[in-house]
């Protein structure tokens, strides 16, 4: 008899499982908080438990976490961590320590069907969604690897492997885990999903009770430039993406993000600057400006740090609030848009 899983179910259905072993209610509701709140995975040591029931639980359930494969440390002290799940798939996640937070760079699908051509990702092509638990088991890996001094905090984007709306039942089931006091615990505001302009998913979000921060991967101010660069805007084009992002909700104080990722010579003019302010007025935004990062397959190369500087600054002129993104780990491919399971130590530099 196959085992069932538990990483990924929520706190109802662990209370079903272990009615249906026998138990009281409240009984689930102890499990979940023994996985997710304390991260007790070995099921003999569940102390709320008697002995019978963790050797019951212990033949018919089972916990499983992404394996770290390699680990690959960055001189700025980022991590990639390249996993691998229970079917022998692969992918990557990423931890980023600052001052006071770690950020956990999550995948939602073992590669993916966007195809961006500035991302390393979009080459590998798409193989399937990863289920809440697997979105889970990376950020409970990455935790639990990780022993953060007293007072820090952890944050977790859905920023790695994937299109995060193209996955969505799986991903909100993951998020609403997260945010669970009595699961993981943590606030919605230290979450946040981005998308490649997903326009059934942004709306779709915007309806949830519970969920993280929106970001929008943009990176061209034409359709024709867009269309070349991503090609879902073919189906969803910049008309329809900013329509979905002007009646999207926002909570108060919550901006919605705008993610670019500057090509040289390709979306970096002070002419698509000035259309960049000019698309996203009547939204409470920002936006987050992204020197490319480089890697093999990759057909464009990254602006120098000037021309990135003065792009920000058309933006900022204009009133419209924009921050420069510093890279993360370019040089182990853990940052934006370098995750292609790369099993080498070293990024190239940009040529």
């Amino acid at each position: 008899m196959q085992k069932k899983e538990l990483i990924g179910l929520s706190a109802q259905e662990m209370e079903r499982l272990l009615v249906a072993l026998g138990e009281p209610p409240y009984r689930g509701r102890q499990l979940y908080q023994a996985l997710y709140r304390k991260r007790q995975w070995d099921l003999r040591k569940i102390t709320p438990f008697p002995p019978a029931l963790r050797d019951s639980l212990a033949e018919q359930v089972q916990i499983t976490l992404p394996e770290v494969e390699k680990k690959f440390r960055s001189q700025d002290g980022t991590c990639r961590y390249l996993l691998r799940l229970a079917d022998g798939r692969q992918i990557e996640t990423v931890r980023m320590p600052e001052p006071g937070r770690n950020t956990i760079c999550v995948s939602t699908q073992v590669g993916c069907p966007v195809d961006c051509k500035f991302c390393l990702t979009g080459v590998m092509g798409f193989t399937r969604n990863l289920s809440a638990g697997e979105i889970i088991g990376q950020a409970l890996r990455v935790m639990e690897e990780t022993r953060p001094a007293d007072g820090q905090r952890w944050n977790v984007v859905f920023m790695g492997m994937g299109e995060p709306l193209l996955n969505f039942v799986q991903v909100m089931e993951a998020v609403k885990i997260l945010t669970d006091p009595e699961g993981i615990g943590l606030s919605w505001t230290r979450l946040t999903l981005s998308t490649a302009g997903v326009v059934p998913g942004i709306e779709r979000l915007g309806r949830e009770p519970v969920r993280p921060k929106l970001a929008v991967s943009l990176n061209a101010t034409t359709d024709e430039l867009r269309d070349r660069i991503m090609p879902i805007n073919r189906q969803w084009p910049l008309a329809d993406l900013l329509r979905a992002c002007r009646e999207f909700p926002l909570r108060p104080r919550e901006k919605l993000t705008f993610e670019y990722v500057l090509l040289e010579g390709v979306n970096d003019s002070p002419e698509d600057a000035r259309r960049l302010v000019k698309l996203t007025q009547g939204i409470r935004a920002k936006v987050n400006l992204i020197g490319l990062n480089p890697g093999p397959e990759l057909p464009f190369r990254t602006p120098p740090d000037e021309t990135v500087l003065r792009f920000q600054q058309t933006l900022i002129q204009k009133g419209l609030t924009a921050f420069i993104r510093k890279p993360r780990g370019r040089d182990i491919f853990a940052a934006c848009g370098q995750l292609k399971l790369m099993e080498v130590q070293t990024a190239p530099a940009n040529s």
